[in-house]
């Protein structure tokens, strides 16, 4: 394995292993802790979050569909009856429950 490979499998790891502790860490902390995100913030406008997702702009978001929400969203760290939950994407602040954002994926049923 010549060095930069080496290297790049060391960092791909690193990276990795601090999503999973930052994932695991929010999990942990009651969501209750974390302000709640403000649609005002310049990663939920990036990522065009709304706290409720009857207001998304369906003629700018395509890919909105009916029934998605943060709560039935594979990122959401919660429960699908949580009013509020954390999000990796918004790091450090609780999304609303009824929420969307362009990132939403379906989350699988167990």
């Amino acid at each position: 394995m010549n060095q930069n490979r080496r290297t790049f499998m060391f960092v791909a790891t690193a990276a990795g292993l601090s999503a999973a502790g930052v994932n695991a860490a929010l999990a942990q902390k009651a969501p209750a802790a974390l302000p709640m995100l403000d649609e005002a913030d310049a990663t939920a406008k990036a990522l065009g979050y709304v706290a409720n997702a009857a207001k998304v702009d369906k003629a700018k978001y395509k890919q909105f569909a009916a029934g998605q929400k943060c709560t039935n969203c594979i990122l959401f760290v919660g429960k699908a009856t949580d009013k509020a939950g954390g999000c990796p994407l918004f790091q450090g602040k609780q999304v609303a429950g009824e929420g969307w954002c362009i990132s939403w994926a379906k989350k699988a049923k167990v």
